[in-house]
């Protein structure tokens, strides 16, 4: 199998237009990952680097800023000028298909086509830039009041005020849009899904930092209590490589209902008759619930850090991670947001109402509001597993971090959202490329069956 894989991914660079794709592709991301060195005018690096340094000491790396940092490739401790990197666009995209599904006017648009998806798509730009503007305002007065994190009277800023706010917002907001920017080059003449990709390389960009403190954490110098053994890491590659493959699966997985259509005879000629069947997704959700999740449950501790409350403050104290109150409410929200989410996406009325218009139907089960329920019972009990696997990665990290005591970036790699990121990518990515290769006559990547994208 792995003779078949190297072959196809020899054979992908003697087709023309698939190399120039991938050449394309690699390119731009060379760019993107050139412009997280660019920083952002006015910040004192060092001091920086020391707030990092004492938050990484204070929590063991597992803050809402190490995450962020993970997913901006490293350009947030840095602050530079990709510090926000895709996660407004991301946030962007996801409030406008909620509300898609929720406003006539906008599910209206949806159904007229390329026409109507590129309209939606400029909105998710306009609401992008907001976004980007709020969260580097946001992030312009954090870095004057590094107090409120309880950092000390670190002088973060040269020469705070209204010139350097408006300064790091127009830097970060200006960076944000040149991402996108290169996403949507990716998307139209590269390979692969573009704004996934940059992601991907972020959070790939930090895997020589942590192979690195695994190392130091091997060597005999590493401090007392903190060394790990062999067999340990031994342990936790097994067990990268069966999260791997895992999440493989069920990013696959899918429950595939069988659907007959009925013959009929219009002006002599028979139409119908065939048989299909309605792919059910067991992850549907995937990323989404966990970052709806995150957002929630760390809204506390971000109100926390701007409003000096003694409430306030102690209930972020009893939602903090490592207290068992954080994972039932974060396991909780996951599961719940699946469920939220796949209801959004699919609506099993509009598919059963759609069957009998057509003359579908699923064997055994009357058309109409009889199969509206099945297909629901179905997707209620395949969402559960998906669901119950997304909160196992989601907190997979936390656990590596308790019971290995290793740094949260190099837990990051065994679970969490790097982890379905980056897996769910690679799979998108392949499936095109395989694509690509049978509409030229080539094998694709396995021997027998083929690839299946996440959509």
């Amino acid at each position: 199998m792995l003779s078949q894989f190297f072959k196809a991914l020899a054979t992908c660079f003697k087709i023309e237009d698939l190399r120039k794709k991938i050449l394309f592709t690699l390119g731009i991301v060379a760019v993107y990952r050139l412009g997280c060195f660019i920083p952002t005018p006015g910040i004192n690096a060092k001091a920086l680097a020391e707030l990092f340094n004492r938050l990484t000491e204070s929590t063991g790396g597992g803050n809402v800023f190490s995450i962020m940092n993970m997913f901006s490739g490293g350009s947030l401790e840095k602050l530079t000028v990709f510090s926000l990197g895709v996660m407004p666009y991301i946030s962007s995209s996801i409030i406008m298909q909620l509300l898609t599904a929720v406003i006539p006017a906008l599910e209206k648009l949806s159904k007229e086509g390329r026409a109507g998806y590129q309209k939606i798509n400029q909105y998710t730009r306009y609401g992008t830039v907001v976004l980007a503007l709020i969260q580097s305002f946001f992030i312009a007065l954090w870095l004057e009041t590094p107090q409120a994190m309880g950092q000390g009277a670190l002088a973060l800023v040269s020469n705070p005020g209204w010139g350097f706010r408006l300064t790091t917002v127009l830097a970060l907001t200006t960076g944000t849009l040149i991402i996108m920017w290169l996403g949507e080059r990716i998307q139209e003449q590269g390979i692969g899904n573009g704004m996934s990709l940059i992601i991907t390389a972020g959070i790939l960009s930090s895997a020589p930092a942590a192979v690195t403190q695994l190392i130091m954490l091997l060597s005999p110098q590493a401090a007392a209590g903190a060394q790990l053994q062999p067999l340990t890491v031994l342990i936790m590659c097994g067990l990268f490589v069966a999260v791997v493959i895992a999440t493989t699966l069920i990013s696959q997985a899918q429950r595939r209902i069988p659907v007959q259509y009925a013959r009929r005879v219009v002006n002599s000629r028979v139409y119908g008759g065939q048989n299909s069947f309605i792919p059910l997704k067991v992850d549907t959700a995937g990323i989404i619930a966990i970052i709806f999740a995150q957002s929630i449950i760390l809204f506390p501790a971000t109100i926390a850090s701007f409003i000096p409350a003694q409430g306030i403050s102690h209930f972020a104290a009893y939602l903090a991670r490592g207290q068992w109150p954080y994972y039932a409410l974060y396991g909780g929200l996951i599961v719940f947001f699946c469920y939220f989410y796949t209801a959004i996406v699919f609506n099993p009325t509009d598919v059963g109402e759609n069957m009998k218009k057509h003359g579908g139907f699923v064997p055994g089960i009357r058309p109409g509001k009889d199969t509206a329920d099945y297909l629901d019972f179905v997707l209620t009990r395949i969402t559960l597993v998906g669901a119950l696997y997304i909160c196992i990665v989601a907190v997979m990290p936390d656990a590596i971090m308790a019971s290995a005591r290793v740094p949260y970036l190099v837990a990051s790699f065994f679970g969490g959202t790097g982890i379905l990121i980056t897996v769910g990518v690679m799979l998108d990515t392949m499936k095109q490329i395989e694509a690509h290769l049978q509409m030229h006559n080539y094998e694709g990547f396995m021997q027998s069956g083929h690839l299946r994208g996440r959509r």
